[in-house]
């Protein structure tokens, strides 16, 4: 699945890359959106969900109904629920992260990063602040996104922004459209995440949103929610998305 390329390849700063993912954004992301689909808590993700939503640990996956609801800028919010359980949800807004219910790590490491990279659509006057904003925050994750190469990631071409080496803090963007494919750091006393952004080709979300969405946690997959369609004219009340 990811393969290194020719290293004498020409690769674009990384300014330029985020500049260019950025400006692919503003030009498609509509201002709110409500996105619906299935979330899937496989491996060790599967105990951590069921406690949370209050169902029986007795499968090898469980699945909850749900939703990503998105209010640019910088607005998300995640709901899942199952039919004999509870509801849950995990908000982001204005950087600071909040859980309704029980708090499940993998959702949060997933809202952590697809608010930050996906959620940032600006006007062209405010493209600099916003991709210096996504900047920063990819810093913060010890990605060094001045180092830019190529790999491939699901058979796709990719820029990948930080220190080459495996294992080391990434940010990975589709070469063709500039989308944001996934994000990897480590935590400083706890697990290695990698958040996936699968297929921007899917009619059931269009070109601004992934169809899927992946977490890994050191190595296995915990968490997948698959879209199935979504409402770019949704009424999204500000009271949904409060810090």
């Amino acid at each position: 699945m990811l393969t290194a390329l020719a290293a004498g390849a020409y690769v674009l700063p990384g300014g330029s890359i985020l500049r260019r993912m950025v400006g692919a954004q503003d030009e498609s992301m509509p201002s709110s959106l409500r996105v619906e689909g299935t979330w899937v808590f496989s491996g060790s993700g599967v105990k951590e969900a069921a406690g949370a939503l209050r169902v029986p640990f007795e499968r090898s996956e469980l699945i909850a109904d749900g939703a990503i609801l998105i209010k640019t800028p910088g607005r998300c919010r995640f709901e899942l629920s199952v039919p004999e359980g509870t509801r849950l949800a995990a908000v982001q807004a204005s950087g600071r992260r909040r859980a309704e219910g029980a708090e499940l790590a993998p959702l949060m490491a997933a809202l952590s990063q697809l608010c930050p990279v996906l959620g940032v659509r600006a006007s062209s006057d405010h493209d600099l602040a916003t991709r210096d904003a996504v900047e920063q925050h990819l810093q913060s994750l010890g990605i060094a996104t001045r180092t830019t190469s190529l790999a491939r990631f699901g058979g796709e071409v990719a820029y990948v922004l930080g220190e080459p080496e495996e294992g080391k803090p990434q940010f990975w963007i589709y070469k063709d459209g500039f989308r944001p494919a996934r994000v990897r750091w480590k935590e400083k006393t706890g697990p290695a995440w990698d958040v996936r952004f699968i297929d921007y080709t899917s009619p059931a979300t269009g070109e601004w949103m992934p169809r899927s969405l992946e977490v890994w946690r050191d190595g296995q997959r915990v968490l997948r929610f698959t879209a199935i369609k979504s409402d770019t004219r949704a009424a999204l009340n500000d009271k949904l998305f409060a810090p």
